[in-house]
């Protein structure tokens, strides 16, 4: 094992659990390196859970072997937990005690000093946005200030590597963007490696520097946002055109510039074979042939388009049934390369 690899916040190597006939995670490799913020992404009862579970010590893994923050989960699991923070989705806050007596209760549980707890408690509260909250009962915080506390708990520590299991599934819009913030603030001012598993397309797309997609147990898909989407293909531009104009003749002045795709009647469409640096050539070879356009659309692949493509369907509205994960596994798709 080189020394890169040894340094890393995560691994794990063929990971595996079964739950009697039914393969949750099916031999799985991940290596996340300090600082990072990872994203797991996939559908309900792909696995993202048990493998959180797993590496969080919740749950022995039923084949391979996974490191966290350079311990076995296994054979140093005390190790493991003293390292780690957690927010899970169902994570129980006493909701008659206040944000301040939460972070006390943790601190104590940690064996914080109480000087040094109270001094890290405050800065966490100022950091999550909840100072003016803190003496208020927990059971009076919206869902969102409830996750934004949860992290403050499981921050307290000072813990090497946070896992976030998809915080903020079921928050309105801005609760959304807020927890986002919050993520990035803590990652920047504290370097904490972040693990986060999600469903959602743009939540990974905006916080992680690396993604992997899960699916029926199988990583089908690895790399930053930016290498996911160049694997998909060009973008494509779409032409409206002005009443009147010919479709033939447009379609012609599009042809050097990549693949034509089908589109509607008033429009052409076009597979940007050198990128998006191309739309300015296309403006001017439409100018040039005296073609009139109302609109210009550039559609950029995105995660769902990659995730489509790995698994056989669309991540977001896709039919996918909110079941345990252990009921959950099926058959393996392609990958992604």
């Amino acid at each position: 094992m080189d020394g890169r690899v040894a340094d890393a916040s995560v691994i794990a190597e063929q990971l595996g659990r079964r739950f009697g006939d039914i393969e949750a995670v099916a031999g799985i490799d991940l290596t996340i390196e300090p600082g990072e913020i990872f994203g797991f992404l996939g559908p309900n009862g792909a696995g993202k859970s048990t493998t959180v579970r797993i590496l969080t010590t919740l749950l022995k893994p039923s084949s391979g072997r996974a490191l966290v923050a350079g311990f076995d989960v296994l054979r140093q699991a005390d190790d493991v937990r003293r390292s780690i923070g957690v927010a899970l989705q169902d994570a129980a806050i006493d909701p008659l005690m206040t944000g301040r007596e939460l972070l006390r209760l943790q601190a104590i549980l940690h064996d914080i000093p109480k000087n040094q707890a109270e001094a890290r408690g405050s800065t966490l509260l100022e950091t999550v946005g909840l100072t003016a909250a803190a003496d208020r009962r927990v059971g009076t915080y919206s869902g969102g200030m409830r996750r934004r506390l949860d992290l403050a708990l499981a921050l307290l520590h000072e813990p090497r590597v946070l896992f976030l299991d998809e915080p903020t599934t079921g928050l309105d819009p801005n609760s959304r963007i807020a927890i986002w913030d919050e993520v990035r603030k803590l990652n920047r001012e504290f370097g904490t490696t972040v693990f986060l598993t999600t469903q959602y397309m743009e939540e990974a797309d905006r916080l992680a520097g690396r993604i992997a997609i899960i699916d029926a147990g199988h990583i089908v898909a690895e790399g930053t946002p930016a290498e996911l989407k160049a694997r998909v293909g060009d973008p494509t531009l779409t032409v409206t055109l002005a009443p009147g104009q010919d479709k033939i003749q447009a379609e012609a002045v599009l042809l050097p510039f990549g693949e034509p795709v089908s589109d509607g009647d008033a429009t052409v469409a076009v597979r940007l074979a050198g990128g998006a640096g191309q739309v300015a050539g296309v403006v001017r070879a439409l100018d040039d042939a005296h073609i009139e356009v109302e609109a210009l659309e550039l559609h950029m692949p995105t995660l769902d388009d990659v995730f489509q493509i790995a698994t056989g369907r669309r991540l977001e509205g896709a039919d996918v049934p909110d079941v345990p994960e252990t009921q959950a596994a099926g058959p393996k798709r392609g990958p992604v390369r």
